[in-house]
């Protein structure tokens, strides 16, 4: 289940305006550039920043989320009609042929469920040719970062063209081993209404990742650091094998 910050429509509508800085996105555009990708997947697609970002470089996209109210605001947005946009998750695709499948940001730790994780990894994999590539980032759980997550730290107020001023921050729920919940809070001084959205994120270690691709079907090409947050992050790049099962 998508968190309520990307299915409540006004949340949905303030999520690119509240992040504006998607430099992390740069490391994936590099590795489409250099496969290089003609077609892509991009799995938990959200309001479409990625997948306009490789429409943008003549890139066939299909983007799928869960989330309807974010894929509407990615359907807003100039250039939309490249992309070809699922409403639903990476287990029940159509038939797909892609050089790159990708989770970027929060998407591969957003889905704890361990039946629904290998069931999106199977999906990405009969998604991709033979020889395609899965390229996502996880959280490396020894460097608890969730223990950063707090009103203190996070609180800010963001002025929004049509919107006015939302404040917004954030703090952890529960943390019980692998899982950690949390919430954010928003507040439009618009109108005084305040919306909340909890999450859940699983923090995996790389051995656990890695066993669960192998089971899938994939070939574990690499594991890199993630460049805007060095030594806090796993990049996995997992290969369809040529000669492998879907």
């Amino acid at each position: 289940m998508a968190a309520e910050g990307f299915t409540h429509p006004r949340l949905a509508a303030i999520y690119d305006p509240l992040d504006p800085d998607r430099g992390d996105l740069d490391a994936y555009v590099r590795i489409a550039e250099e496969l290089p990708a003609r077609q892509a997947l991009d799995i938990g697609c959200g309001t479409g920043v990625f997948a306009l970002l490789l429409a943008d470089r003549g890139i066939e996209v299909v983007g799928v989320d869960p989330a309807r109210a974010s894929l509407e605001v990615a359907r807003g947005k100039p250039g939309s009609e490249r992309v070809r946009w699922i409403h639903g998750d990476a287990t029940r695709l159509p038939p797909l042929r892609v050089d790159l499948a990708t989770m970027t940001a929060n998407v591969a730790q957003a889905i704890v469920d361990p039946r629904m994780w290998r069931a999106t990894l199977r999906g990405a994999c009969r998604a991709l040719r033979p020889g395609g590539l899965l390229v996502f980032e996880t959280r490396d759980p020894a460097r608890r970062a969730w223990e950063e997550w707090d009103r203190e730290r996070s609180y800010r107020v963001s002025e929004i063209r049509g919107v006015g001023a939302v404040e917004s921050w954030v703090e952890v729920i529960e943390a019980s081993g692998p899982l950690v919940t949390f919430r954010w809070t928003y507040v439009f001084a618009a109108d005084g209404q305040v919306l909340t959205s909890d999450s859940t994120l699983r923090f995996r270690e790389r051995q656990e990742i890695e066993a669960d691709l192998t089971a899938q079907g994939f070939a574990v090409d690499d594991v890199r650091d993630a460049p805007d947050r060095p030594g806090r992050e796993f990049v996995f790049l997992a290969r369809r094998p040529a000669a492998g099962r879907a």
